[in-house]
């Protein structure tokens, strides 16, 4: 077996040194990191699990892997000797620290080995691949020591004399040779002389004592030996580019932007655009008029990797000077529901459909204004001839109360038109059945397509684009913050991005991480001093509230900080920066969707009297579509039960509407459960009084719709099982847990990034080898809800057998 293994590891190495052509001389550095990542992959023998997740119990993460030997830029502000030094040069990515949290990175100029946590990597340029680099060191790398310690290209200065106590000038130095001594001239010939190697570093000598030692101990900097530094940044391995250009400046008003001629350019654009769908016409000033202001707003739109996309300068309208039944009435437009988006992505997967994400630009000016509203003209682009004029708007400009309801109006009579027609479970989704089925999720101007015939979708796409600006951006990758991974297995829904420029928009890219997002403590409203600025609380827990999309492990943290923003405190603001930490140590996690039977099945729990304020319980749920994740929720009741029995009773009747509205959801997806929707509780007496009145004298009080739940249950359109404590995955909504109990009801609601590329490429969605689909597979065991122990794999038996007529479409 030694002998088998020691094959595997030189086929891996070899392999290696094709991909980044580096010399043999680093054959150590090869080996080393050939070792790390054969303790990392899949193994086939150890039932597609890695060695290193069967010695430490705990699935290795794989987003920090890179392409061997591409070009990377460290920061070297701790290598620098002063501040004028540059803080990063190209370097080439040869391994993984061993000693040093970190990657290694070596300086083809001065050969020397730099460890460093904060590096930006060129996954698309191999430096040793170039034929113009010719290394100017000849000397092999020493691995005695974990940084940088290899020896430039030039003589080795004698051994410097030991300081003595008064301090003297320094010998002069000896004169070093023009070449080194490695190198031999060669013969003449007729190509051309090869490029003269790079001037030599200066050597810098250890500044001597400045005054006489007090000790006789024989130091280091006597010796004139220094301990080179292993540099461990603070910060994550990703997220900021630092060798690279800052992002440009956002400018506030136009005379900012008029100075860039990239914004200009958007401004002109925006025009052309409003010009185009005759937005306006100029009208004289009445004083009887409301007239709105306007503004320019300016984005740099990015993608999912953080690069700039494009300008984008928009002209708003100033709505707030609009007066209700004057200018605007009616202002309510739907947007899709994050559980309808899930439930759509998790039908995609099953049914191996094409997902395309479309785009339509300047949506709002298609919209019709059936009021009359002015607006004075946009700044910077006032007409010459009539400087005093203003602008009679007809099309529904951005900024208008009404402009949202107008476009979706627009769009919806298009659609009718066209063949589809509306769900009554959530107004954004629509549906088209002729011979083909095809589901079109609208979110204000971005929309989602997907079908079971991509060339129907294809033609749906040109038709609309004869109505509105319409751009196929391609296969879903990036929707509303929302980085899509689509693999010919699964799919990966999370928010990385989002939570690093989280991260890094609050300052908090340096905090140590923490194992759960909170602490045992409950909050109150009289511990800690009050904020004196309130803002800043309330921004990070609203972004936080946009994070819990992708996150139902932060679900009933945010929940409880968001029951503070009216007076929030110190103690509170401790509690959202621990969520913070939390977000640190594990920004990668996300939603992973892959194929099963469509079996509803739903865990509901309550947490009796939690609320040391008001006394109130909590309610908290989660629904799975198959193995998927789809919907949850963390929710303090709207009143005081006095059992736990009411408590837990209201939470299984709120679980119960979420799954009856999944299922109207179902019947216009043209999906048919075969079995009813499976609900787990942990309260005997809350089932008994589901299934039937007893009780009476002690529920009484109890609200009479929550006796909804009876109906159905005497229908038999949904079972109510009893589920012991510890296998109620609901449990994580409700309260505050230990680290392991946590950790245990996370690993089977989310995972961490699947990508296991070697070439690592940020914005690839292509699907990843057969090793990484079975590791996705295995990865996702993990997130069953009925493979805990054998009492889960008892309630939950019947979902356990997956055949393919479980699930039915109907069109």
């Amino acid at each position: 077996m030694a002998e088998r293994k020691h094959r595997h590891i030189i086929e891996l190495t070899r392999t290696l040194f094709a991909q980044s052509s580096l010399p043999f001389k680093f054959w150590v550095e090869v080996v080393q990191t050939s070792v790390f990542l054969i303790n990392r992959l899949p193994a086939s023998s150890l039932n597609f699990d890695s060695p290193f997740q069967k010695l430490f119990h705990n699935a290795p993460d794989y987003y920090f892997l890179k392409s061997y030997g591409c070009a990377c830029y460290p920061w070297l502000k701790p290598y620098s000797s002063h501040k004028f030094d540059s803080r990063s040069r190209r370097c080439v990515f040869i391994g993984y620290g061993t000693q040093h949290k970190g990657y290694r990175c070596l300086d083809p100029v001065s050969g020397k080995v730099y460890i460093s946590r904060h590096v930006t990597f060129d996954e698309n340029t191999f430096p040793f691949q170039e034929p113009s680099l010719q290394p100017p060191f000849h000397n092999p790398i020493s691995h005695s020591q974990p940084t940088s310690t290899s020896v430039p290209s030039i003589l080795p200065l004698p051994p410097l004399p030991l300081p003595t106590p008064i301090i003297t000038p320094s010998p002069p130095l000896p004169s070093l040779p023009t070449t080194p001594t490695v190198h031999t001239p060669s013969p003449p010939s007729s190509s051309p002389p090869p490029p003269p190697p790079p001037p030599p570093l200066p050597i810098r000598r250890p500044r001597p004592p400045a005054g006489p030692p007090t000790h006789n101990m024989q130091t280091r900097l006597k010796s004139g030996i220094s301990k080179p530094k292993a540099f461990i940044t603070k910060h994550p391995f990703v997220g900021v580019m630092l060798a690279s250009s800052p992002p440009p400046k956002i400018p506030n008003t136009f005379l900012q932007a008029s100075k860039d001629p990239n914004w200009v350019a958007a401004m002109k654009e925006e025009i052309h655009a409003l010009h185009k769908t005759s937005t306006w016409t100029l009208v004289p000033p009445h004083s009887s008029q409301n007239l709105v202001g306007s503004k320019w707003i300016f984005r740099i739109k990015q993608r999912a990797d953080g690069t700039v996309d494009r300008y984008k300068a928009r002209l708003v309208a100033q709505g707030f000077h609009q007066k209700a039944g004057l200018d605007y009435s009616e202002t309510f437009s739907p947007v899709a529901k994050p559980t309808t988006i899930r439930v759509l992505l998790s039908m995609a997967v099953q049914y191996d459909w094409p997902i395309s994400q479309l785009d339509v630009s300047n949506a709002f000016l298609h919209g019709h204004l059936q009021e009359t509203v002015y607006m004075a003209q946009p700044p910077g682009f006032v007409d010459p001839q009539r400087p005093d004029y203003v602008c009679q708007l007809h099309k529904s400009l951005y900024g208008l109360k009404q402009a949202p309801r107008a476009w979706y109006e627009e769009l919806h009579q298009c659609l009718l038109s066209l063949g589809f027609s509306s769900s009554t479970a959530d107004s954004s989704l629509f549906v088209k059945v002729d011979h083909h089925i095809t589901f079109l999720l609208v979110y204000v101007d971005d929309i989602i397509l997907t079908g079971n015939s991509p060339t129907f979708c294809q033609q749906l796409v040109e038709q609309l684009n004869t109505k509105f600006a319409m751009k196929n951006l391609g296969p879903l990758h990036y929707f509303l913050g929302l980085e899509v991974i689509r693999t010919s297995h699964s799919l990966f829904l999370h928010q990385s991005k989002y939570t690093y420029d989280l991260l890094a928009r609050h300052k908090m890219l340096d905090v140590k991480p923490t194992a759960t997002p909170e602490s045992s403590i409950k909050l109150d409203n009289h511990s800690g001093e009050p904020l004196s600025d309130p803002s800043a609380y309330r921004s990070m827990v609203g972004a936080l509230q946009y994070l819990t999309w992708t996150r139902p492990d932060i679900a009933h943290a945010v929940s409880q900080v968001c029951q503070h923003m009216h007076h929030p405190r110190s103690t509170h603001l401790v509690a959202v920066k621990r969520i913070f930490r939390y977000l640190k140590g594990t920004p990668n996690h996300g939603l992973t969707f892959t194929k099963g039977p469509f079996l509803l099945t739903t865990f509901s729990d309550a947490d009796w009297a939690g609320c040391p304020i008001d006394r109130r319980s909590t309610t908290g749920y989660c629904v799975f579509l198959g193995n998927n994740l789809i919907s949850w929720s963390a929710k303090k009741q709207s009143s005081v039960s006095r059992s736990s029995t009411e408590a837990e009773y209201r939470a299984l009747a709120l679980s119960v509407a979420e799954v009856l509205w999944l299922c109207y959801l179902f019947r216009d997806l043209r999906i048919s459960l075969r079995q009813p929707p499976s609900f787990y509780c942990d309260n005997v007496s809350s089932i008994a009084l589901a299934a039937n009145p007893v009780l009476h004298s002690r529920t009484k009080h109890v609200d009479i719709d929550y006796h909804f739940i009876r109906e159905p249950i005497a229908r038999r359109s949904i079972q109510v099982h009893h589920v012991s404590s510890s296998a109620n995955l609901a449990d994580i909504f409700t309260k505050s847990l230990s680290k392991q109990r946590f950790c245990s009801l996370t690993s089977k609601l989310i995972a961490p990034h699947p990508r296991i590329s070697l070439r690592g490429d940020n914005n690839s969605n292509s699907p990843p080898r057969d090793k990484a689909c079975s590791l996705s597979s295995k990865v996702q065991s993990h997130h069953l809800p009925y493979i805990e122990n054998e009492e889960d794999d008892k309630v939950l038996g019947a979902q356990d057998h997956t055949t393919k007529g479980q699930d039915v479409l109907h069109l």
